[in-house]
Protein backbone atom coordinates (compact mmCIF):
# COMPACT_ATOMS: atom_id res chain seq x y z
CA UNK A 1 0.00 0.00 0.00
CA UNK A 2 1.23 3.68 -1.10
CA UNK A 3 -0.03 5.29 2.49
CA UNK A 4 -0.87 3.95 5.74
CA UNK A 5 -3.42 6.06 8.13
CA UNK A 6 -3.54 6.37 11.37
CA UNK A 7 -6.27 7.66 13.53
CA UNK A 8 -6.24 9.03 17.43
CA UNK A 9 -8.81 10.19 19.79
CA UNK A 10 -11.88 9.99 17.41
CA UNK A 11 -10.03 11.46 14.38
CA UNK A 12 -12.02 8.55 12.03
CA UNK A 13 -15.32 9.49 13.18
CA UNK A 14 -15.27 12.98 12.94
CA UNK A 15 -14.40 12.48 8.99
CA UNK A 16 -16.87 9.91 8.89
CA UNK A 17 -19.47 12.11 10.36
CA UNK A 18 -18.36 14.58 7.64
CA UNK A 19 -19.18 12.01 4.72
CA UNK A 20 -15.45 12.75 3.53
CA UNK A 21 -14.69 9.08 3.98
CA UNK A 22 -13.92 8.54 0.08
CA UNK A 23 -12.87 12.16 -0.60
CA UNK A 24 -9.69 11.67 2.17
CA UNK A 25 -8.84 8.54 0.36
CA UNK A 26 -9.47 9.90 -3.17
CA UNK A 27 -6.97 12.67 -2.13
CA UNK A 28 -3.93 10.81 -0.72
CA UNK A 29 -4.62 8.56 -3.41
CA UNK A 30 -3.69 11.34 -5.74
CA UNK A 31 -1.05 12.98 -3.89
CA UNK A 32 0.65 9.76 -3.71
CA UNK A 33 -0.17 9.64 -7.34
CA UNK A 34 1.28 13.46 -8.11
CA UNK A 35 4.17 12.47 -6.20
CA UNK A 36 6.03 9.73 -6.31
CA UNK A 37 9.63 10.03 -7.26
CA UNK A 38 9.50 13.37 -7.77
CA UNK A 39 11.79 16.09 -6.54
CA UNK A 40 9.86 19.17 -6.33
CA UNK A 41 7.09 18.04 -4.25
CA UNK A 42 6.09 21.24 -2.85
CA UNK A 43 4.42 23.03 -6.00
CA UNK A 44 3.10 19.29 -6.94
CA UNK A 45 1.05 19.17 -3.67
CA UNK A 46 -0.42 22.49 -3.66
CA UNK A 47 -1.93 21.83 -7.18
CA UNK A 48 -3.23 18.03 -6.62
CA UNK A 49 -4.81 19.54 -3.24
CA UNK A 50 -5.93 22.29 -5.59
CA UNK A 51 -7.54 20.28 -7.58
CA UNK A 52 -9.05 18.29 -4.80
CA UNK A 53 -10.93 21.59 -3.18
CA UNK A 54 -8.59 21.29 -0.30
CA UNK A 55 -7.01 24.73 -0.95
CA UNK A 56 -10.82 26.67 -1.69
CA UNK A 57 -11.30 28.29 1.89
CA UNK A 58 -9.20 31.36 1.51
CA UNK A 59 -7.23 32.00 4.50
CA UNK A 60 -4.97 28.68 5.45
CA UNK A 61 -2.97 30.73 7.44
CA UNK A 62 -2.52 28.79 11.16
CA UNK A 63 -2.29 32.24 13.14
CA UNK A 64 -3.19 35.63 11.59
CA UNK A 65 -0.27 37.61 10.32
CA UNK A 66 2.06 35.04 10.24
CA UNK A 67 3.08 33.54 6.45
CA UNK A 68 2.75 29.88 8.40
CA UNK A 69 -0.20 27.68 6.24
CA UNK A 70 -1.78 24.94 6.10
CA UNK A 71 -1.60 22.17 3.39
CA UNK A 72 -5.04 22.43 2.89
CA UNK A 73 -8.56 22.73 4.46
CA UNK A 74 -12.07 20.91 3.86
CA UNK A 75 -15.16 21.46 6.15
CA UNK A 76 -13.08 22.09 9.75
CA UNK A 77 -10.51 19.64 8.46
CA UNK A 78 -6.88 20.53 8.24
CA UNK A 79 -4.31 18.81 6.22
CA UNK A 80 -0.61 19.46 7.07
CA UNK A 81 2.89 17.29 6.23
CA UNK A 82 5.98 17.08 5.02
CA UNK A 83 7.53 14.30 3.08
CA UNK A 84 11.17 15.38 3.40
CA UNK A 85 11.47 14.32 6.80
CA UNK A 86 9.42 11.90 9.70
CA UNK A 87 10.44 14.26 12.51
CA UNK A 88 8.21 16.78 11.05
CA UNK A 89 5.57 14.72 13.22
CA UNK A 90 5.92 16.68 16.34
CA UNK A 91 6.11 20.31 14.88
CA UNK A 92 3.00 19.41 12.73
CA UNK A 93 1.30 18.08 15.46
CA UNK A 94 1.24 21.70 17.21
CA UNK A 95 0.44 23.40 14.29
CA UNK A 96 -2.17 21.35 14.15
CA UNK A 97 -3.06 21.96 18.10
CA UNK A 98 -2.64 25.49 18.31
CA UNK A 99 -5.59 25.73 15.73
CA UNK A 100 -7.94 23.31 17.22
CA UNK A 101 -7.55 25.15 20.52
CA UNK A 102 -8.62 28.24 19.23
CA UNK A 103 -11.74 25.97 17.64
CA UNK A 104 -11.38 26.60 14.42
CA UNK A 105 -10.81 22.95 13.31
CA UNK A 106 -12.24 19.90 14.54
CA UNK A 107 -9.79 17.54 13.30
CA UNK A 108 -6.42 17.33 11.20
CA UNK A 109 -4.61 15.30 9.06
CA UNK A 110 -1.11 14.95 9.29
CA UNK A 111 1.33 13.61 6.04
CA UNK A 112 4.58 12.07 6.70
CA UNK A 113 7.14 10.17 4.58
CA UNK A 114 7.90 6.89 6.42
CA UNK A 115 11.31 6.75 5.31
CA UNK A 116 13.71 6.92 8.20
CA UNK A 117 17.10 5.75 8.76
CA UNK A 118 17.70 1.84 7.51
CA UNK A 119 19.09 1.51 11.06
CA UNK A 120 17.17 3.15 13.40
CA UNK A 121 16.41 1.03 16.77
CA UNK A 122 13.11 2.76 17.59
CA UNK A 123 10.97 0.19 15.14
CA UNK A 124 8.71 0.83 11.82
CA UNK A 125 7.71 4.27 11.42
CA UNK A 126 4.12 2.97 12.36
CA UNK A 127 4.86 1.99 15.36
CA UNK A 128 7.03 5.01 16.30
CA UNK A 129 4.13 7.41 15.32
CA UNK A 130 1.64 5.81 17.44
CA UNK A 131 3.64 5.36 20.72
CA UNK A 132 4.64 9.27 19.85
CA UNK A 133 1.34 10.29 20.12
CA UNK A 134 0.23 8.90 22.82
CA UNK A 135 3.49 10.15 24.73
CA UNK A 136 2.56 13.71 23.83
CA UNK A 137 -1.15 13.36 25.16
CA UNK A 138 -1.89 15.65 27.17
CA UNK A 139 0.12 18.67 25.16
CA UNK A 140 -1.05 17.22 22.23
CA UNK A 141 -4.94 16.03 22.90
CA UNK A 142 -6.60 16.57 19.44
CA UNK A 143 -7.95 14.33 17.71
CA UNK A 144 -5.48 13.39 14.57
CA UNK A 145 -4.78 11.26 11.85
CA UNK A 146 -1.44 10.64 10.73
CA UNK A 147 -0.80 9.41 7.16
CA UNK A 148 2.77 7.72 6.45
CA UNK A 149 3.90 8.20 2.49
CA UNK A 150 6.40 5.68 1.17
CA UNK A 151 7.19 8.38 -1.83
CA UNK A 152 10.22 6.41 -3.21
CA UNK A 153 13.66 7.99 -4.26
CA UNK A 154 13.12 10.86 -6.18
CA UNK A 155 13.95 10.24 -10.10
CA UNK A 156 16.69 12.50 -11.79
CA UNK A 157 16.03 13.72 -15.29
CA UNK A 158 18.47 10.94 -17.15
CA UNK A 159 16.32 8.62 -15.52
CA UNK A 160 18.00 7.19 -12.68
CA UNK A 161 17.00 7.23 -8.58
CA UNK A 162 18.55 9.65 -7.00
CA UNK A 163 21.94 8.70 -5.45
CA UNK A 164 22.02 6.09 -8.37
CA UNK A 165 24.85 5.37 -11.05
Amino acid sequence: MPFEMLHFRGSDEIIKAKNLERDIKATLSYVDDALYGSIYRGELLRQALDEMDWRENGSLAILDGRRHAFKGLKQSIALEGSFTSYEYLWTGLFRLQVVFDKGRIETGILMLTSLRSEISSLGTSRDLAIAEVEMLYPTISMPVSIVLFNMGSPIISNGTKNGGD
